[in-house]
């Protein structure tokens, strides 16, 4: 082979492969000399890419963990299996990785050759993953979606696109995107919308058909520290706004069982003796809510406070009791 960067990169591949690879066979794999490959390694070397070299008589070579990241050669296969992997993890958010998986998904299709492209779609389309059961109320995102407002938000382009509001109302906006925001459950696009001359926060699973115009645009300055922050606010707008619940609870349980089976924003009991324990906490949750959660608890409890709680509870349990009809005598 005497194309020299298309022999880098056919050594390059062989040495992703996790195992040591001799000299020589390197050179008959390649078509040259072990003085050629010895040149070749030499390369790769200073482009950054860590190759060490074994002792011995054949010199074997293999690819070490390096301190950077250097670019990688994917055969076809590995391409669309990674493709498909960053889909699932950019559509079905697993806390950490999401926005991760987006800028990789993006960067990745975008030097995808056409007819891999075509794969990686299909197999996406034959797929039903069993996570997106478990995400509140039924919506999913499109992974093209993704990757497309991703790419815009990357390269500073105005884009297009449908949206569904929560009233069903639909509308068509033209946005400058600044940036995707995961809560592990729903993604957000925090985006300036050009006709309402403001700042929007839409839900991803609700755009349709979004396109980059090309036309580039200089980012404006967000009024809040940064995307994540504009987004708790928009949400906590929306938010309606709750009575404070002032608890005081007794449960028959140890505070650390107690405080391991309730959500920290309650707070945690205090001991008290005979491993009993005591809650008082004021929250603005809804009423409904803080029932079920004590109930969860497991264990035997008395409300002192608030009134509104007992009264919620007494009637709660008795539409439990008429809900459990007694089992018909033998």
């Amino acid at each position: 082979m005497t194309d020299t960067p298309a022999r880098l990169l056919q050594l390059l591949s062989l040495l992703q492969t996790p195992r040591e690879w001799p000299g020589g066979e390197l050179a008959d794999r390649l078509g040259v000399s072990r003085r050629t490959v010895r040149r070749d390694i030499d390369r790769l070397r200073e482009l950054g890419y860590p190759v060490q070299a074994a002792r011995g008589a054949d010199g074997g070579y293999r690819l070490v963990a390096g301190k950077a990241m250097p670019p990688l050669v994917l055969d076809d296969e590995e391409a669309v299996a990674i493709a498909v992997g960053l889909r699932a993890g950019a559509g079905h958010a697993v806390d950490g990785v999401e926005e991760a998986s987006v800028r990789a998904l993006a960067k990745l299709e975008q030097v995808l050759p056409s007819r891999l492209r075509r794969r990686v779609a299909n197999l996406q389309a034959a797929t039903m993953p069993l996570t997106g059961a478990w995400r509140g109320d039924g919506a999913t995102v499109d992974p093209r979606t993704l990757t497309t407002l991703a790419s815009a938000v990357t390269g500073e382009e105005r884009v297009r696109f449908g949206y569904v509001s929560g009233d069903r109302t639909a509308t068509k906006r033209l946005a400058e995107p600044y940036r995707l925001v995961s809560t592990g459950r729903r993604w957000y696009l925090v985006a300036y919308d050009i006709e309402r001359g403001d700042w929007r926060t839409f839900r991803v699973d609700r755009i349709t058909e979004p396109f980059a115009t090309g036309a580039r645009f200089a980012p404006r300055e967000l009024p809040e520290a940064n995307a994540a922050e504009f987004v708790r606010a928009s949400m906590q707008r929306l938010r309606p706004v709750l009575p404070v619940l002032d608890l005081d609870i007794t449960f028959e349980a140890p505070a650390d069982f107690v405080t391991a089976r309730l959500p920290g924003v309650l707070g945690a009991p205090e001991p008290l003796e005979e491993g009993r324990c005591r809650l008082r906490a004021s929250c603005t949750d809804s009423l409904e809510w803080v029932a079920l959660r004590l109930a969860l608890v497991d264990c035997e409890f008395t409300v002192h406070q608030p009134p509104v709680m007992t009264a919620y509870l007494r009637d709660l349990g008795e539409r439990l009791i008429r809900a459990a009809p007694a089992a018909p005598e033998e």
